[in-house]
């Protein structure tokens, strides 16, 4: 830092004052000492303007920022940057449908409502994010909206049959046994209950070392819940007296405990076995009884097995067709689209309308949910009930419920990282079109690293270009590779390089009729307790806000400039 002459001067009398130099006459002494680089690197990055300053004054183009809807709200730091520096602002998570919707489908729209008066009043604008998407939704909701019907029963509450099984056919339903230890084999005709008919044989020929290692299985389809009451009925008889457990499976040999109807007591005479059992965490989760045979060297007969739960709602579920899921569905989009597009439209006039549809895998295809066994509680995939054209109806009601001259946009990620997912999204847009719906533009999201392909990347814009819609890089971050603690000068100047590489691309190949806007996803750093590439420093400020080598970056990129 410079020290000032005159406080130079001032310092030294002091001192001479206190005796710290003596009592010689003697001349102050001027000098100046140097700034630190950092500091003046730091008053050179500050000196810039405000970045929306740099943005043209005849275009359409908005810089737009991703910021979280309640610190918007709060009014602090994050509401002054965003509207010192943006002209529009994405809600990251506050408008999408698992923040809105309740369980009950109806829309709770406050904070919505005072994000639009907060921006209205900043002059700030939104960018509506958005309407439908894989993910945020409250799937709970949807999956109980297209549930099985509930039929009531004519005689009310009561014991509904699973399982009924008499062995007078070959018809194996509902039974078979762990292998070469358990042979099935049958009676004659007239061997079986009180001589009627035939049974269930099976022949244990030695005593095993544990008793599961001969076991015969009766599943039944239905899986147990915790407080459900089953019954268990059969006509049992064993050569020899014995004893022999039941265990409870959620697939034949998916052993899950050691108990399900408590041990089966047998006879050498035909024995009737009728009980219950209320279902507990233990045996929940299961459809399959498990008899352990192996403790007994004996012929074990079964005969007439029922396997039966309480229903005591006192009514029976109907799967709906798929029409009927599509039409519902159908009627909750339109009243979701309605609500949301609404309460927004007076400060919206842009919209984020379909998100993220193609497949990663597949990138001509759409995204499904087909097979997953691992969804997330907000997982839910509207196109597996809606078909190809959920997009078309989404396009449709959005044009519905929108101002006459807002945009619609659909919106992927690595898009830039995968062109044949570019392709396939342009080609879908084309589809969208075919079948009579409007799309405005094409949204890029963009989360990339400061060794991102820039090949590719200038590939991209080429190909969006090309489609002659708007074009929006709607998420924009730069990753450097480490986290914030890692990071070094030389990081953050690649990553500055990076941001003002893709805004030269993007105004040099998207021509200025189709330039929509930049939405930076992240202004500061991302913290370590983000959601979001956590503790990753991909913002354009600290997350202290002081300006960082990349805003200067998005300035020149912005503004077509080198700041020397």
């Amino acid at each position: 830092m410079m020290i000032r002459k005159s406080t130079a001067k001032g310092f030294l009398w002091i001192l001479i004052s206190l005796g710290v130099l003596g009592c010689a006459d003697m001349d102050p002494v001027e000098f100046d000492v140097e700034k630190p680089l950092s500091i003046k690197k730091q008053e050179e990055l500050n000196s810039l303007e405000e970045l929306k300053t740099y943005t043209s004054d005849d275009s359409r183009f908005k810089l737009g920022a991703g910021v979280s809807m309640s610190a918007y709200n709060a009014q602090g730091a994050m509401f002054s940057l965003t509207n010192e520096n943006f002209q529009e602002v994405t809600a990251g998570y506050g408008m999408k449908h698992g923040a809105i919707v309740n369980d009950d489908g109806s829309l709770n729209l406050t904070s919505v409502n005072e994000f639009v008066e907060n921006t209205t009043e900043q002059g700030v604008t939104i960018y509506g994010h958005t309407l439908m998407w894989h993910a945020n939704q409250n799937a709970s909701y949807l999956k109980s909206a297209i549930a099985p019907k509930e039929i009531p029963l004519p005689d009310g509450p009561g014991w509904m049959v699973l399982l009924d099984q008499s062995f007078e056919t070959d018809d194996a339903t509902g039974y078979q046994t762990n292998g070469p230890n358990a042979p099935i084999a049958f009676t004659a005709e007239g061997e079986g209950y009180n001589g009627v008919g035939r049974a269930l044989k099976i022949v244990n020929a030695e005593v095993r070392a544990n008793d599961w290692e001969s076991q015969l299985f009766v599943t039944f389809p239905k899986v147990t819940e915790v407080g459900q009451k089953y019954r268990l009925e059969m006509d049992v008889r064993t050569e020899i007296a014995a004893s022999f457990p039941t265990q409870a499976h959620t697939a034949p040999g998916g052993y899950k405990y050691w108990n399900f109807f408590g041990s089966i007591s047998s006879t050498p005479e035909w024995k009737h076995i009728n009980v219950e059992t209320t279902i507990d965490a233990n045996t929940s989760g299961c459809n399959t009884i498990a008899f352990n045979l192996g403790a007994n060297a004996t012929t074990y007969y079964f005969d007439n097995i029922v396997v039966s739960w309480y229903n005591s709602k006192g009514v029976t579920y109907e799967e709906r067709t798929p029409e009927e899921k599509k039409d519902t569905l159908s009627a909750h989009l339109e009243k979701w689209i309605e609500g949301i597009m609404t309460a927004s439209k007076s400060n919206t006039h842009a919209w984020d309308v379909v998100n993220e549809p193609m497949d990663d895998a597949n990138p001509y295809e759409l995204k499904t949910g087909v097979g997953k066994t691992d969804l997330a509680e907000d997982e839910f995939y509207w196109q597996d009930y809606l078909g190809k054209d959920y997009a078309v109806t989404a396009f449709k009601l959005a044009e519905m419920y929108s101002n006459p001259d807002d945009l619609l946009f659909i919106n992927d990620y690595n898009l830039e990282y995968n062109l044949d997912k570019c392709k396939g999204i342009i080609e879908y847009v084309n589809y969208i079109e075919e079948q009579g719906a409007r799309v405005d533009g094409i949204g890029t999201q963009m989360h990339i690293n400061i060794d991102s392909d820039k090949a590719k990347i200038t590939e991209m814009f080429q190909l969006l270009a090309a489609t002659g819609k708007m074009i929006k890089v709607s998420e924009l971050d730069i990753g450097v590779g480490v986290k914030t603690t890692e990071a070094n000068e030389e990081l953050y100047l690649a990553q500055e390089e990076m941001y003002k590489f893709v805004m030269d691309q993007y105004f040099s190949l998207v021509p200025k009729a189709q330039q929509y806007g930049i939405t930076i996803w992240s202004p500061t750093d991302s913290p370590a307790s983000s959601s979001w590439r956590a503790g990753e420093p991909i913002g354009l400020w600290t997350e202290g806000f002081t300006r960082k080598p990349a805003y200067r970056g998005v300035v020149e990129g912005l503004g077509g400039i080198d700041i020397n």
